[in-house]
C-alpha cells in the first residue's frame, strides 16, 4: 500500500518564551537565552538553582477556571499547545471528521507537581486526605486525553513516554496513522512540567545538570570543552499533521512536509548512549531510508545535543559516520542552548524551531559554545548570530535514556 503523504498546517508551545511561536523564534534568532533562576521552590539544598522555566503563563486562558485550578502543569501546557497548534492551523473542527482525527502527546514524567503534593499529603496528613485527581493527573496520557475530551478529537490518542526521545516519538507514530489511513488529522508532540524539587534533586543526584550558579546564562554549552551537564527546561510543543490530501482539501497554509522517521534503541546502558554511536548511526539511515532522501537532500541539521560530556560528540560521531564529507556542507545548531533541556517536551520544540527554519529562511545561533570540540572540526556550526540560508531538508534527532534513538525528517513543502 502506498504511504499517503503527510504535511504540517499548525503549530503551538507553552515555553521559557511564552507561548507565541513567532515571539519563541525571534528570541531564537537574536540568541537570546531562556535560563533564570528558579523562584517555583526553594533550592537551598540544591547544588542547582536555575533552569528555562515557563514564565507567566495564565492556564485560565485555555481551561475552565476549576480545572485550571486543579491539574497538574503538564496538563495545562500540553492542553494550551494543542489548542494554539489549532488555532495556527484554521481548522475548523466543525467540517472535520472527529473520529478520524486523533492526539498523541506524549510526556517523559507525567504530572510530577500533583506526585509531589499526593505524596506529601499522604505522609503528612494521612491516606484518607488523598486527593480523587491523584492518580488521574499525574498519568502521562493524561494531557492529551483532557485536549481530546475538550476539542472532540475521537481517533487515535495515546502517550508515549521514551525519555528525552518522546517528542520525536509521539511524532512518529502519528504521523504513521496518517500515513496508513487511519487518521486524516492529528495533534502531536511532547510536554514536561520540570520546575520542582524532585526533578531537580534526581537529575542533581545523577551529576548530568550543569551547577554554573554564577553564570547561568552560559551554562547550557553544547559541545564546548567547558560544558558540565544540561540545564534543565520545561513546556510543551505540538504540531498538527494532515494527510496531504486533507490539508488541500480544505485549502490550509502547509507550512512543511513529514518525510519520514525512525525509531531505534542502543540496547547498551540505562543511561549513557553507544560510545560509537552505532544506535544512532542507524536511526538516521533508516529516517532518510523511510523519507526516500539521501545525505546529499540535507542541509540543516537540529542537534540533540544536550551539552552532557558524552552524549554530545557521541552524536557528532554518528554524523560524520552517516553524511562523511557532506557534513561540511550542511549547517548544524542546538536549539537547547538556548532553551535548555525540556525532556519529553524537547523534540517537539526543536521541531517547531527546524519548521520556523524552513517558513522563515533563517536558522538559529547556536549560543556558548565559545572552545569547540576538536571533532567539531570542518563541522558547520551556526554559531554567534543567525544564517540566512533557506533551508529545504531538515533532521531533527533526539536521544534519551534507555537507549532510545529517534530521527525526524521534515522538508519544505512542493506540490
Amino acid at each position: 500500500m502506498e504511504k499517503k503523504r503527510v504535511v504540517i498546517t499548525g503549530m503551538g508551545l507553552v515555553s521559557c518564551f511564552g507561548t507565541d511561536v513567532e515571539e519563541f523564534y525571534r528570541n531564537l534568532l537574536s540568541g537570546t537565552s531562556g535560563v533564570s533562576n528558579v523562584t517555583a521552590f526553594s533550592c537551598d539544598e540544591i547544588p542547582t538553582k536555575f533552569g528555562a522555566s515557563v514564565k507567566e503563563f495564565d492556564p485560565e486562558l485555555f481551561l475552565d477556571k476549576k480545572q485550571a485550578r486543579r491539574v497538574d502543569p503538564c496538563i495545562a501546557y500540553a492542553v494550551a499547545a494543542g489548542k494554539l497548534a489549532l488555532q495556527y492551523s484554521n481548522l475548523d473542527l466543525s467540517k472535520i471528521e472527529l473520529n478520524r482525527a486523533g492526539v498523541i502527546i506524549g510526556s517523559g514524567m507525567g504530572g510530577m507537581q500533583i506526585f509531589i503534593e499526593g505524596v506529601e499529603t499522604i505522609v503528612e496528613k494521612g491516606p484518607k486526605r488523598t486527593s480523587p485527581f491523584l492518580i488521574p493527573y499525574i498519568l502521562t496520557n493524561m494531557p492529551g486525553a483532557l485536549l481530546a475530551i475538550d476539542i472532540g478529537f475521537k481517533g487515535p490518542n495515546y502517550s508515549v513516554s521514551t525519555a528525552c526521545a518522546t517528542s520525536n516519538y509521539s511524532v512518529y507514530l502519528a504521523a504513521e496513522h496518517i500515513r496508513r489511513g487511519d487518521a486524516d488529522v492529528m495533534i502531536t508532540g511532547g510536554v514536561e512540567a520540570s520546575m520542582n524539587k524532585l526533578c531537580f534533586s534526581g537529575f542533581s543526584a545523577l551529576k548530568a545538570i550543569s551547577r554554573r550558579n554564577e553564570e547561568i546564562e552560559r551554562a547550557s554549552r553544547p559541545w564546548d570543552k567547558g560544558r558540565d551537564g544540561f540545564v534543565i527546561g520545561e513546556g510543551c510543543g505540538a504540531i498538527v499533521l494532515e494527510s496531504l490530501e486533507h490539508a488541500l482539501a480544505r485549502g490550509a497554509t502547509i507550512l512543511a512536509e513529514y518525510k519520514g522517521g525512525s525509531l531505534t534503541c542502543d540496547a547498551h546502558h540505562m543511561t549513557e548512549p553507544t560510545p560509537d554511536g552505532s544506535g544512532v548511526i542507524r536511526c538516521i539511515e533508516l529516517a532518510l531510508k523511510d523519507a526516500g532522501l539521501s545525505t546529499t537532500d540535507v542541509d540543516y541539521i537540529n542537534a540533540h545535543a544536550t551539552s552532557t560530556p558524552v552524549g554530545d560528540l557521541c552524536e557528532i560521531r554518528a554524523l560524520k559516520e552517516v553524511f562523511g564529507s557532506q557534513l561540511s556542507k550542511i549547517k548544524l545548531n542546538a536549539t537547547k542552548s538556548l532553551i535548555g533541556h525540556a525532556l519529553g517536551a524537547s523534540g517537539a520544540l526543536e521541531l517547531i524551531a527546524a519548521i520556523m527554519a524552513i517558513k522563515t529562511g533563517e536558522i538559529h545561533p547556536t549560543i556558548n559554545l565559545e572552545d569547540p570540540e576538536e571533532e567539531l572540526q570542518g563541522i558547520d556550526v551556526v554559531v554567534g548570530k543567525a544564517q540566512k540560508t533557506n533551508p529545504k531538508v531538515a533532521l531533527s534527532n533526539s536521544f534519551g535514556f534507555g537507549g532510545h534513538n529517534s530521527a525526524i525528517i521534515i522538508s519544505k513543502y512542493q506540490g
